[in-house]
């Protein structure tokens, strides 16, 4: 049976979100947004309430939630501010790795300690000269003895200067190619890693994003994650099932610069009546709210195909790529319907504008989405 209702607990949960993110995170969002503090408070409040870690396993810290709970949380955040919502999205970018490959001594050591005491973590996949081509990646992991030693450099790593936890992905064997990937669980503090903040950026400020410098770094044997060669695979099915936060956080933005859209139409008068009355603002935003409409239902089929253990790739890659070009469709719709005003740093929508771009581009940029719905397209049943 198809159905669309949320449940009890999952109505509670959304209201809880929606209460937190507009009484707590959206009166700070201008302020993180101008300074690019991070926001501790903000996060470690988050995961008292049960905000964060929502899909990672109850008995290791988690809230052993499902995918649709996930994308519920991360639209009501996105929609205050995507700045903090990257932020609080990138521990369980970093723990899911874990989920799908660590042994169960290695989820106790490696996940409990982030999910269950608000600590923080970083996935560490980009390099200066590798993005969307992962085989590319030249961090290498050379085994001695009981050891692996870690160099290389990774790039744009959200969380990165703040995290106690990496999920580092190196290159064991390079003659393998993508085969020869594999992944490993660092603390933060090894002697040999060094992190630096990458500067300002044009939206989603109040996250943070680092570089991060492995030189010599020992890393017990141990804490290698699944097999050698693993590591492909891994980051794959990881972003297959996060991508959806992306495009939940995308209906987030849209939504919230629909919402300024609609109360501005209403309110600016132009030939002595509201912009809401004329015919061309009203066929705005009423595109605008059929785009925000369809891609939370493409966000909330990709949580659903996840969480029936079905096949969910090229759902989640329509739900990211669909769900990040209409934040930024609509919030362009935003700027325009408010005219000069919305080009100002005090309305709103110039923030969802600067925001929504970054959700095209992490996380497979969204020319990789299509690739990856095209390849199921022509693949051969």
């Amino acid at each position: 049976m198809i159905g669309f209702s949320l449940t009890d607990e999952q109505r509670a949960l959304q209201e809880l979100a929606r209460d937190f993110a507009q009484n707590e995170i959206a009166p700070m969002a201008p302020e993180l947004d101008r300074t690019g503090q991070y926001p501790y408070a903000l996060l470690k409040q988050a995961h008292s309430l049960g905000l964060l870690n929502v899909t990672i396993e109850e008995e290791y810290g988690g809230g052993g939630l499902g995918w649709i709970e996930s994308s519920l949380v991360g639209e009501e955040l996105a929609a205050a501010c995507a700045g903090v919502t990257t932020a609080a999205n990138a521990n369980e970018l970093a723990l899911t790795p874990l989920h799908l490959a660590a042994s169960e001594e290695q989820k106790r050591k490696f996940i409990s300690p982030i999910a269950k005491e608000g600590g923080f973590a970083a996935f560490c996949v980009t390099e200066p000269g590798a993005g969307s081509d992962v085989v590319s990646m030249r961090t290498r992991a050379t085994k001695k003895g009981s050891e692996y030693i870690l160099n290389g450099t990774k790039h744009f790593i959200t969380n990165g200067d703040v995290a106690h936890l990496l999920t580092v992905f190196a290159v064991t064997d390079p003659e393998k190619k993508h085969r020869g990937l594999s992944l490993f669980a660092v603390p933060a503090d090894l002697p040999g890693i060094t992190r630096h903040h990458m500067g300002e950026k044009m939206g989603h400020r109040a996250s943070d994003t680092a570089e991060i410098v492995f030189e010599d770094v020992h890393v017990p044997a141990e804490n290698l994650l699944g097999q050698e060669g693993d590591g492909f695979r891994v980051a794959m099915e990881t972003f297959d099932r996060t991508r959806i936060g992306i495009g939940a956080a995308g209906v987030g933005i849209a939504r919230a610069a629909l919402e300024a859209s609609i109360k501005f139409a209403k309110e600016r008068q132009q030939f002595g009546q509201p912009i809401a009355s004329f015919e061309g603002v009203q066929f705005m935003l009423a595109d605008m709210a059929v785009k925000i409409d369809t891609a939370r239902l493409a966000v909330w089929f990709a949580a659903w195909q996840v969480d029936e253990k079905l096949p969910y790739a090229y759902a989640s890659a329509i739900a990211k790529a669909y769900g990040s070009d209409v934040a930024m469709q609509v919030a362009t719709d935003a700027v325009q319907i408010h005219g000069g005003y919305g080009y100002m740093a005090d309305y709103k929508v110039e923030k969802y504008m600067r925001d929504a771009k970054l959700l095209q581009i992490y996380e497979g940029t969204n020319q990789i989405q299509r690739l990856i719905v095209a390849k199921a397209l022509l693949k051969e049943k």
